[in-house]
């Protein structure tokens, strides 16, 4: 079951592909807490050249994964949000732990610590199979994102 679909993301989301790294939500409790869903294929750009013969996911994108789906957590509660646009400030004890590879389901759990209405901290959990392979406590800014026609 999903909450937001993919183009429910991408409304309120200015990632696109190929850098929008979430394909769902599956819970979300505003303010709080919310749960995405990244299917990782072997069509991904990154695995031509990371690595040839041997694709695993770059670690910077998990935690780019997770803090996508903590900018949906963060945007919805905006009437705004198309005229916001987030932006990291800062990542803290990221740690990484097991590869992801073609085929995985990656699970991306954040958790607020602050939403605010300029600066979010959250902390980010990735998984595959219930192992954690990324973590860390990811800072934005939102800013206001220039509208082009």
């Amino acid at each position: 079951m999903s909450i937001y679909d993919s183009i429910a993301i991408q409304a309120i989301l200015p990632h696109r592909y190929p850098f929008l790294l979430v394909d769902k939500i599956i819970e979300l409790v505003p303010r709080e807490r919310i749960v995405g869903i990244k299917q990782v294929t072997v069509n991904e750009q990154f695995f031509q050249g990371h690595f040839p013969g041997a694709p695993v996911m770059p670690g910077v994108l998990q935690i780019e994964a997770l803090a996508q789906v903590g900018a949906i957590l963060a945007l919805r509660e905006f009437e705004d949000r198309e005229s916001k646009i987030p932006f990291f400030s800062g990542i803290d004890k990221a740690r990484f732990r097991r590869p992801v590879v073609p085929g995985d389901t990656l699970t991306l759990e954040v958790t607020a610590l602050r939403i605010g209405s300029k600066v979010q901290k959250m902390q980010g959990v990735a998984k595959v199979d219930g192992q954690i392979t990324a973590e860390a406590e990811i800072m934005c800014m939102l800013g206001d994102r220039e509208m082009k026609g």
